[in-house]
């Protein structure tokens, strides 16, 4: 009886971590096998590969070939060790493989912590990966993964134990991680102390004691972040990056109306964005039934209030914070809390559902549609797998003006101006001269037809993802605030941008309401004659 005993304990304790990880990280590295020779896309493109190319090249952590914004550089750092075995995209989202694998382990260690069941910390780890925002993420070099997977394990620590003083100090040096890796993870430490300065006001002796230690404990990842700051001010002049950088993500978006309205996005992008709502309306109809009995005759477990308090302290403070910083509404910056929501969704699944498993599959199909089919309302194409078929349009349009217009001056807007004269982002072998628009909207058009810029094609493409009109199209109001608060602008056809250049389309491809063109025009060159 005694060995069947041990058996049984046996068979309910979780697998070790060391086995666990190199699982998910062959599965995130089989999964993703198609896009790792993807060249580099937007803010890939136009900040995070060439600061960490600029390290790689002269070891300097404050980036000269690209705009110096005060992002902290432990992304650089790991991105050029890894390119010591050769500076390719493969390489790179190799290395990025590495880095979901590892905040992936966090989720399915978070899980195990709050709800004590196997089967729902491996069904959160899988809706997590299959996610679409979080699958599209896992191999683009933006920091924002970086800082999940340190937070995450910031996190496991913080459930572990805040009051035992190895798990808090863990904890206090993942966050620091975190912040080095983007300055905005921040954010969840301070909630923390936040919370724990709450709970020690409200108790008395040993407990006020610890709240104390844990809150003053939790303050420590700012210091570290501070003293980047200043060496960054020491460097530069400038302490939260240049004064456009911060105007655009921090003092430009301050404005009550802005603040309200971001706060809607982001509660959307939280809970709906991208088949959310899947599993969230699921989780709201499963509470309204009681909770389930295992064998013995308890109630299946459920995640403590103390820990819930936690999880939607965590939860509220980013989605205030980043309504309040932050120039661009995008979703990544909420990576993180992703697995927080999908926990307690399968953790309520499991505990009040018989056939839970059921609501985990029809959540997996509603993501696994979300990555291959777009919403019927604009979002970023990075939320999804519509990244990699803007990627492929460039691929493809570059290619026709390297091939039928070698030396010619483009016109064309960001990152395409980057793609063109930067060969280290994968999409040209040597620089081309170009010619940079803000975008193709109708004013910017105007302004190029009227400047005596020698240019002679056109490389223009969708900058915004533009749905076809459906019921779910509030109206010229609502474009109006975007407008205003969120930097929306139509871009103009490429017939339409062709006849204001007095030119003609030489090349089109669209691929899932994304457009490229080369246009070729009818301008003046000047041509000059080299020596051979």
């Amino acid at each position: 009886m005694a060995v069947l005993a041990e058996q049984q304990r046996q068979l309910h304790r979780p697998l070790p971590l060391r086995l666990i990880f190199p699982l998910l990280f062959v599965g995130v590295y089989l999964s993703h096998l198609t896009l790792l020779r993807l060249p580099y896309y937007w803010d890939e493109a136009g900040y995070y590969i060439p600061a960490a190319y600029d390290f790689f090249r002269t070891g300097d952590v404050i980036p000269s070939t690209t705009l110096a914004n005060a992002h902290p550089p432990l992304p650089s750092i790991y991105l050029a060790l890894w390119w010591r075995s050769g500076f390719t995209p493969t390489v790179t989202r190799t290395a990025m493989c590495l880095v979901t694998a590892i905040a992936l382990l966090a989720v399915y260690r978070i899980g195990i912590l709050l709800n004590g069941r196997r089967r729902v910390a491996a069904a959160t780890t899988l809706l997590t990966a299959i996610y679409p925002i979080w699958f599209a993420q896992s191999t683009l070099a933006h920091a924002d993964m970086f800082a999940a997977a340190a937070t995450l394990w910031g996190l496991v620590f913080t459930f572990a134990g805040l009051r035992r003083a190895p798990a808090l100090w863990a904890a206090a040096g993942c966050f620091a991680v975190a912040a080095w890796c983007k300055e905005t993870a921040i954010v969840t430490p301070l909630a923390i102390v936040l919370w724990e300065t709450y709970l020690c006001l409200r108790s008395t002796g040993e407990d006020r004691r610890a709240h104390l230690r844990a809150g003053l404990v939790m303050l420590s990842p700012l210091t570290t972040l501070l003293a980047w700051y200043a060496y960054y001010r020491y460097r530069t002049g400038y302490i939260l990056g240049n004064p456009e950088f911060l105007r655009y993500n921090a003092t430009s978006t301050l404005s009550p109306v802005r603040i309200l309205l971001a706060f809607g996005h982001r509660m959307l992008q939280l809970f709906a964005h991208m088949n959310m709502f899947v599993p969230v309306l699921c989780m709201l109809g499963a509470m309204l039934l009681l909770p389930l009995l295992e064998r013995d005759g308890t109630p299946r477990p459920r995640i403590t209030p103390a820990d819930q308090a936690i999880l939607y302290v965590v939860l509220l403070a980013n989605v205030l914070f980043f309504s309040v910083i932050g120039g661009a509404l995008l979703t990544r910056y909420l990576l993180p809390l992703y697995p927080l929501v999908l926990l307690l969704c399968v953790s309520t699944f499991y505990r009040r559902v018989r056939y839970w498993w059921g609501l985990v599959l029809l959540s997996a199909t509603a993501f696994l549609i979300g990555l291959f089919v777009n919403p019927p309302y604009k979002f970023a194409p990075e939320d999804n797998l519509n990244y990699a078929d803007v990627i492929r349009l460039h691929q493809r349009a570059i290619r026709q003006i390297v091939l039928h217009f070698p030396g010619s001056t483009v016109l064309t807007a960001w990152p395409a101006t980057d793609e063109l004269t930067k060969p280290e982002l994968g999409y040209v072998k040597k620089p081309l001269a170009v010619v940079a628009l803000a975008n193709f909207s109708l004013p910017e058009i105007q302004k190029a037809a009227a400047s005596p810029q020698e240019f002679s094609v056109g490389f223009v493409f969708s900058t915004k993802y533009d749905p076809p009109r459906l019921l779910m199209d509030l109206g010229s109001r609502n474009e109006a605030f975007d407008a205003r608060f969120f930097d929306f602008h139509r871009d103009l056809a490429p017939a339409a941008i062709a006849h204001l250049l007095d030119g003609r389309i030489v090349w089109r491809d669209d691929r899932q309401g994304e457009w490229a063109a080369v246009l070729h025009f009818n301008r003046p060159q000047v041509a000059s004659l080299t020596a051979p």
